[in-house]
């Protein structure tokens, strides 16, 4: 088969399977509001949980950065990259999450993937959630060490498998909450399961992180923990984009020297790192707008399990509505859509098969009306 024909054959079972991606050119989109062509949306797909993205501080704080940073950092951090203002975002992030050290990465994908790779030896063994996002299950497929798959937030299976005999050390991957079932860890158990063998334990927060715990600390404050490794990610709560690697100071440094993305990656631009800081000190002292996202949380489940739909055990601004088949789910998102709502229906293989859904996200700043409305068409949709 030559190189055309696997590319060729790869996409047409994609299509055939009704699970081939596009993208779509949005005039505005990270909000409340999603528009394309000039048609304005309620937009139910972005992550953008407390509205930062369109926060006036965030914003001022880029552009005051721009103006004396310019708008690159201008290499890798080791080499001209590293600036004062990401000197300050890592130190506020240590502060905050009560750790020694942080280091910021150009995204949470990256950070990932940077923390296995540098991490784990041939003798080694990952012990992931099933569910783990793809950043955290490919980057262990791809290393030397061996990747067991504990099921989903199955505490037992994961004892059972800590406990099988091994040369190496041991890594413990899970999320705090996972971003498309909507459901939270049992993080106390978890670590202590972890502690007890001897593991190191890493925790990526990307939906967590801003929304719960004190001032926003994520699920681990929530839950009274502190992994060895926190990733939190700033593309959801913060309304940014990046990532930061919280971690002891011999972590830090041994990262420093071993994480290739650190190394080879153009570090993110300072101005950015201004606007992580002043999205930080909104999200530490502006309770309300958590407050607000909690309600609205309530409001819609409260809707949403009156609909001939399954809505999935989620206490958290991810909802998924289970639609079953691919491409009614496809047909659900498509009619939704000519009511004037944006909701993203996510299928195989980002999901198990038979278990397509729209992925319903709520923010702060959706209204009780916004909301009263998505569940009205939802229900003319699906009775």
């Amino acid at each position: 088969m030559s190189w055309q024909q696997r590319i060729d054959s790869a996409l047409e079972q994609r299509r055939t399977n009704d699970s081939f991606r596009i993208r779509q050119v949005n005039e505005q989109g990270s909000g409340r509001y999603l528009v394309q062509n000039e048609i304005r949306y309620l937009n139910f797909s972005s992550n953008d949980y407390l509205g930062m993205s369109h926060h006036a501080e965030v914003i001022q704080a880029w552009q005051q950065g721009a103006e004396i940073y310019g708008v690159g950092s201008g290499g890798s951090g080791h080499v001209t990259g590293y600036h004062q203002a990401h000197q300050h975002c890592e130190q506020q992030l240590a502060d905050w999450l009560g750790y020694p050290r942080a280091l910021l990465f150009i995204s949470g994908f990256a950070a990932n993937q940077a923390l296995i790779a540098a991490l784990t030896e041939k003798s080694d063994r990952i012990i992931a959630d099933k569910l783990s996002h793809a950043s955290l299950l490919e980057a262990a497929m791809h290393s030397p060490a061996q990747l067991r798959r504990f099921a989903h937030n199955d505490v037992q299976s994961l004892q059972t498998l800590l406990a099988q005999p091994g040369d190496g050390q041991q890594l413990v991957i899970t999320e705090g909450v996972f971003s498309m079932d909507g459901d939270a860890a049992p993080l106390a158990e978890i670590a202590r399961a972890s502690r007890d063998a001897g593991a190191l334990l890493m925790v990526d927060d990307a939906h967590g992180i801003g929304v719960v715990g004190r001032e926003g600390r994520g699920s681990c404050d929530q839950q009274q923990i502190k992994p060895d490794l926190l990733v939190v990610t700033f593309g959801k709560a913060f309304g940014i984009s990046g990532a930061a690697v919280l971690c002891s100071e011999s972590l830090a440094d041994y990262l420093l020297q071993f994480a290739r993305h650190l190394i080879y990656s153009t570090a993110m631009p300072p101005a950015q790192a201004c606007a992580l800081t002043a999205a930080l000190q909104v999200i530490r002292r502006d309770d309300a707008r958590r407050r607000q996202l909690q309600a609205n949380i309530a409001h819609f489940r409260a809707g949403a399990e009156k609909l001939p739909l399954k809505l999935m055990a989620s206490q958290t601004a991810i909802q998924p509505v289970i639609v079953g088949e691919n491409q009614a789910a496809v047909n659900l998102a498509s009619t939704l859509r000519e009511r004037g709502f944006w909701l993203t229906a996510i299928r195989p293989p980002t999901v198990p098969p038979g278990t397509a859904r729209l992925r319903v996200t709520l923010t702060a700043s959706h209204t009780r009306e916004d909301i009263d409305l998505l569940l009205e068409a939802l229900y003319d949709a699906t009775r």
